[in-house]
């Protein structure tokens, strides 16, 4: 009988008898005649990954518009090869399940929003990150693409995290008033490379940071992991000249759970000694690394300072006086929220914002969760995290004991996802799409690799 974990985070149950259930379900393969004839969708699942390399590549530099017309777009090649799939192929995941019940939740938010028009745009668009995670979770099956894919977005990174660096020993206008004007580092440098915030490039650099991790052991030859361990440097340098405190959290959390899963994926390989001590002897060495940088960096000292300062550091009073008033909001439509959206946000927070106090967003992902879609929705937004990150670690110890190295590849995904979830207690980062696709490609990533692979490898020609 399943335990009450398996139950919770639906490893237990069969998405495919639900898959085959779904009246949605009836529609796909009646184009499979049409596809079996087409020249070109013999390349389909390449084309797939090249489109959505496309998205990645292009994120950082060109407007929010355009990326959305590539989404768009994937979003309609995805629909086109379901409705001519064959119906034998299976691709519903718990996770899947969890992310259409939320999209779900969302819709029926909009519904009862008191801006509706508002917020059916912010549905609009967070249906198209939805389709992406359906594509993506789709096309990266395929160990070959998704090495495709990965190297893609970490090239991508290297290119804005040099950027950053050069602003930071060049020098570069500060657009903004982002450090504390009574603080010591007021007239800091803070890079901000393709971005235009620091606070946003750091949480984009976080996923990437984790993935350049795991290509130290993913790839194989001695050049590749020259070129990741370079990419680690690089990426955490750009993160630090960033003095983004949320994104040193988020580094600092994420490098741990990268070390933890490391730790589970050669545990049992380890002699005894090492089982018991190894751990233990790497996070005391973590522990007096950060120390001695406290201690000797001063400008480390000083920002980390900052986040115990309370209403005396301007950014920190700036936050407390939006989360009380998104406090108000969340009080008032506690249920299903006012809907999706920055722009609903926009409409609503001025009636409950203290003077001077105007915010785009909620400067929290859980308190913008809460706000935008209610306890329920935040429920399974938690729901959610918890059930990914159990199929992740369960996949990692699958692919170990096969000796299969996209372990590590998950390994990454589970470690940027804790980075994102720690930097986004502070920042409201994912009305950002550079930074919402790397968060829905880490959660496809895990779904790619349910438990139903090696039937779907067997059938992929390009696996």
């Amino acid at each position: 009988m399943a335990s009450a974990w398996d139950r919770f985070t639906l490893f237990s149950t069969s998405p495919h008898q639900w898959q085959g259930a779904s009246y949605l379900y009836r529609f796909v393969g009646i184009a499979g005649r049409w596809r079996q004839s087409s020249w070109l969708l013999q390349w389909s699942e390449l084309i797939g990954a090249g489109l959505l390399s496309i998205i990645f590549l292009l994120g950082p530099f060109v407007t929010t518009g355009l990326i959305g017309l590539l989404l768009t777009a994937l979003a309609i090649y995805w629909l086109i090869l379901t409705l001519s799939d064959e119906r034998t192929i299976p691709r519903a995941t718990p996770i899947h399940l969890l992310v259409w019940l939320y999209w779900s939740i969302a819709a029926i938010a909009v519904a009862f929003s008191p801006v509706k028009i508002a917020a059916l745009s912010g549905w609009g668009k967070l249906s198209l990150f939805f389709l992406m995670f359906m594509a993506a979770a789709r096309f990266l099956r395929s160990p070959k693409l998704a090495q495709g894919i990965i190297t893609a977005i970490l090239l991508v990174g290297l290119v804005v995290s040099s950027y950053g660096i050069r602003q930071q020993f060049m020098g570069v206008e500060q657009l903004a008033t982002w450090n504390d004007p009574t603080s010591e580092m007021a007239g800091a440098t803070r890079v901000y490379s393709y971005l235009g915030n620091p606070n946003l490039l750091a949480s984009y650099l976080l996923p990437i940071f984790a993935l350049s991790l795991g290509a130290v052991f993913a790839w194989r030859t001695w050049p590749q992991k020259a070129l990741a361990l370079t990419m680690v440097a690089v990426n955490g340098a750009c993160l630090f000249f960033t003095q983004s405190r949320g994104g040193w959290i988020g580094v600092l959390l994420l490098s741990l759970t990268f070390l933890l899963l490391l730790y589970l994926w050669w545990q049992k390989y380890l002699p005894i000694f090492w089982q018991k001590w190894l751990l233990p002897l790497v996070l005391w060495s973590l522990v007096t690394l950060i120390v001695l940088a406290l201690v000797s960096v001063e400008p480390l000292r000083i920002r980390v300072m900052s986040i115990f300062a309370g209403r005396k550091d301007s950014s920190n009073n700036f936050r407390l006086n939006v989360w009380s008033s998104v406090a108000d909001m969340i009080r008032d439509r506690p249920i299903l929220g006012i809907g999706p959206g920055n722009t609903a946000f926009k409409k609503i927070y001025p009636l409950y914002m203290q003077p001077k106090y105007s915010a785009l967003s909620a400067y929290s992902i859980y308190l913008e969760t809460l706000v935008e879609t209610g306890i329920i929705g935040f429920g399974v937004f938690l729901w959610l995290i918890v059930t990914t990150i159990n199929l992740g670690i369960r996949q990692i110890q699958t692919l170990r004991d096969q000796n299969n190295p996209f372990g590590f590849w998950l390994i990454a995904a589970i470690a940027g996802i804790v980075g994102i979830l720690s930097h986004g207690f502070v920042d409201t980062v994912w009305y950002r799409p550079q930074i919402n696709t790397l968060w829905w490609f880490l959660i496809a990533l895990i779904a790619s690799q349910y438990p139903v692979l090696p039937k779907i490898q067997a059938e992929d020609p390009s696996a």
